[in-house]
């Protein structure tokens, strides 16, 4: 099934499956008795789904484990940690759960599902200071922790106690598996206002909620497996996606070449700026447009970055030093597509160039200083991707990089809004935005951060909107390909220690339709 989202620049198609879709949690909370109701259950039978699935995470994953500490609170997040203790005694795991909060307070399905699993001869405590929760965690000496503290409910700040019980339960040795969401952790948001559960596994239910795939997240979700419940088809008929998850099999492919392709059809990217002190930034630029697909790629930088480029790569054309040479280079009429910003400095000799460039009409990549410069002189061009980190995204919105971080998905909004374009807000789940839909990417890892990433990017995504239908496609397919290349560099060689010339190879790799991994290694 595929549903169309247009607007003024772009037609995209989408899948419809679950895994490729992201929702707010209000949606969650407002459609999921009704998902159910459609194919005859009711929320507790949806409740002893959940636990079970669960559960077969855990034994898939932690088969060895012998005792079992459940954590749970008030509502109904405690109400698949009491289904899960339930089954796996039934299996002949021993459990402990531990219930932060008197009995009387629990209610509706929770509460049915508490008294199936008191009528089992299983360990139950109640205790309504978090202090006695936190003495209980401590003392656990088992296998495997399962947090069902808080849903995804969860907003705003974290109590002194609870900050102590969640650094209690991170403290403990065995992996611990979280229930729909990591207790702490904002499901809408991918933001943590003090401290979070660990986990190392994070089974989310019926569907993804998208502050788990972006941002503060990565260091909280570990593993995250998505269990649909079998109420897949039925949530997505009830309400739109707020956003999309990126991955390969919705990834469009660039276009094989045709037999007889030439340099002239591809066109030719003008690639502006290394300034003599940031050589290194263009040349990273240049080399993997090339590696993308450039067929011809000029540049314009300072003189002495020149033989370094022309000495690291023969193919490139460096055909002016500034901005009066590249306004006479007769280059404006030839190129299809221009990058900005990779070392441009901050000098007078970097602002003429911006001033000149910004202005011609050809689809653009902007980045790193040219970003700082449009942030102090906005103008809106729908002809462009913007590339910004945080900082940079917090210039662009007269804002703080704290603000930025506490909506990701507002802020690359905001941005292609006011500036028009495409945003690429970059960081952990990598945010694409034409101001209406969002595609949350699903590459990438720690080891790229290190310096000349984000100029390997512009690179890819310079190269490929020569060969794409539009700047959305162009960016998506960059953003995922830049991320995949040094995932595979990470399981071939580890994350500490990437360089961002160590992409290339499989950039050039990826960009020729190769997108999944077990293709290439």
């Amino acid at each position: 099934m595929v549903a169309e989202y247009s607007n003024d620049k772009v037609v995209l198609q989408v899948s419809t499956s679950l895994t490729h879709q992201a929702y707010k949690v209000n949606q969650l909370q407002c459609y999921e008795a009704d998902a159910a109701q459609s194919i005859g259950i009711n929320l507790l039978q949806l409740m002893q789904r959940a636990g079970a699935a669960v559960l077969r995470q855990i034994v898939q994953r932690y088969p060895n484990t012998e005792q079992l500490l459940i954590v749970c609170g008030k509502g109904n997040n405690g109400g698949d940690g009491y289904v899960i203790a339930t089954l796996a005694h039934e299996m002949g795991i021993a459990v402990t759960v531990v219930v932060n909060g008197a009995r009387e307070v629990i209610t509706g399905d929770a509460k049915q599902a508490l008294q199936l699993l008191e009528a089992l001869p299983v360990k139950i405590d109640f205790y309504q200071e978090v202090a006695q929760t936190q003495v209980a965690v401590k003392s656990f000496q088992g296998e495997l922790l399962v947090d069902c503290l808080f849903g995804i409910g969860f907003k705003g700040l974290l109590s002194p106690a609870f900050v102590q019980l969640i650094t209690e339960i991170n403290a403990q040795r065995c992996p611990i598996v979280s229930v729909d969401v990591p207790s702490g952790l904002n499901a809408d948001l991918g933001t943590v206002s003090s401290v979070a559960v660990k986990a190392n596994l994070t089974v989310t239910l019926i569907a993804y909620k998208q502050g788990l795939l972006t941002g503060q997240a990565a260091n909280y979700v570990g593993n995250l497996q998505l269990e649909t419940l079998g109420v897949n088809q039925a949530f997505s008929q009830l309400t739109t996606a707020a956003c999309f998850r990126q991955t390969e099999h919705n990834l469009p492919p660039v276009l094989p070449r045709q037999p007889c392709s030439h340099k002239g059809n591809i066109g030719m990217l003008l690639a502006v700026g290394g300034f003599h002190a940031f050589t290194g930034a263009i040349c990273l630029a240049a080399e993997s447009a090339l590696r993308s697909g450039a067929a011809l790629l000029s540049v314009c930088c300072d003189e002495k970055s020149r033989n370094v480029l022309l000495t690291l790569r023969p193919e490139l054309m460096v055909i002016a030093n500034s901005a009066e040479t590249l306004k006479d280079s007769g280059v404006a009429e030839k190129v299809k597509a221009i990058i900005l910003g990779p070392g441009l400095g901050k000098e007078r000799w970097s602002r003429d160039l911006f001033d000149l460039v910004i202005q011609w009409p050809q689809p653009k990549v902007i980045d790193a200083d040219a970003l700082r410069m449009l942030a102090a002189k906005p103008i809106k061009n729908e002809q462009w991707v913007l590339t910004p980190h945080p900082g940079e995204a917090a210039d662009l919105l007269a804002c703080s990089i704290a603000e930025i971080e506490a909506d990701r998905f507002s802020a690359v909004k905001k941005i292609a809004q006011k500036y028009g374009g495409i945003c690429v807000l970059k960081g952990s789940g990598t945010l694409v935005s034409d101001g209406e839909v969002i595609w949350i990417n699903s590459t990438g890892n720690p080891g790229m951060a290190s310096g000349g990433m984000g100029d390997v990017l512009s690179g890819i995504i310079g190269a490929l909107i020569l060969q794409s239908s539009d700047l959305f496609t162009a960016a998506r397919t960059g953003v995922y390909i830049h991320g995949r290349a040094a995932d595979i560099i990470a399981k071939k060689q580890g994350q500490i220690g990437m360089l961002a010339s160590d992409l290339s190879p499989e950039i050039q790799r990826l960009i020729n339709g190769n997108y999944t991994e077990d293709k290439i290694l």
